[in-house]
């Protein structure tokens, strides 16, 4: 049977490229360290971000509807930083940058450990980042001894 390693690409629809661009350059470049790149699809504009694990690719919307999150399709999109340290100065620097996140607090009622800031783009898309949590990397480290 295969395995997934691992998400290769999440695909944003955008209103506004550039509005869009803007905002992820702040929080993907600046703030989270990935490397961009540009390329079209049928002739449609793509900003791609990506890291080693994984990429972020945002296209122009071919409808200008509102992003729902409690309608069938994305809710919100999660990244996953290593400590509760960096998910507290990533909400800092996020605020200095103009963007507006919530301050980094904690969230017994998901895990003990849970610690998150809370974002949202500029077509409504809820983004969070959280800290690797303990349970997550006894799962990672441990998998093959779990029922």
């Amino acid at each position: 049977m295969a395995e997934v390693t691992g998400i290769d690409h999440i695909y944003l629809t955008v209103s506004e490229l550039s509005r869009s661009e803007a905002f992820y350059d702040r929080l993907l470049l600046e703030a989270l360290g990935f490397r961009k790149n540009r390329f079209e699809i049928g002739g449609d504009p793509h900003v791609q971000y990506y890291n080693r694990l994984f990429g972020i690719v945002l296209r122009p919307a071919r409808q200008a509807t509102p992003h729902q999150p409690y309608a069938p399709g994305l809710h919100h999109l999660c990244l996953r930083v290593d400590s509760i340290a960096e998910v507290q100065a990533l909400a800092q620097q996020l605020q200095a940058a103009g963007i507006a996140a919530s301050d980094a607090d904690t969230y017994p009622q998901y895990a003990p450990d849970y610690t998150a800031t809370f974002l949202t783009d500029p077509d409504g898309i809820r983004l969070e980042v959280t800290n690797y949590r303990q349970e997550r990397r006894e799962r990672h480290d441990h998998w093959h001894a779990q029922p």
